[in-house]
């Protein structure tokens, strides 16, 4: 497990940025963490380590959004009106997992009993205004 300390927007960019740098392609990484707390923010960096140079959004509205052209193509999810398995299939979640595709996955706790063992954790909490202590690990 690694822990991490953002004082900025732009240092929780750069730690994902080099997070993404060790991914191998096929991970789920599952995010825990409150309204506000950064989650997007960290997506942002991910996809900028993954090599994707476009803009990055909530997915909340659209459920996922899709950025391709990266060294992975990278899916980011908003599970917040997602109850369980017959949602995930009804959204086509497990066709976008493969060896060439991180999966980020926002209020992932909606979904947690339907995801593996290999889901890599990242909680990101707030410990003052604008920091936040950001835990990596499975």
């Amino acid at each position: 497990m690694s822990e991490f300390i953002s004082k900025s927007p732009s240092d929780t960019e750069k730690i994902a940025e080099n997070f993404a740098k060790t991914l191998k392609g096929g991970e789920v990484i599952a995010f825990k963490g409150g309204l506000g707390m950064g989650k997007t923010c960290f997506v942002r960096g991910l996809a900028k380590g993954l090599g994707f140079n476009g803009e990055v959004t909530s997915p909340t509205f659209a459920i996922v959004n899709e950025y391709l052209g990266g060294k992975f193509n990278l899916y980011h999810f908003d599970m917040y009106r997602i109850e369980g398995w017959d949602d995930l299939f009804s959204i086509g979640y497990f066709d976008y997992i493969s060896d060439d595709s991180v999966l980020a996955v926002e209020w992932s706790e909606n979904i947690e009993n339907c995801l593996d063992n290999n889901t890599i954790y990242i909680n990101i909490a707030s410990s003052g205004e604008n920091e936040r202590i950001i835990t990596i690990g499975k």
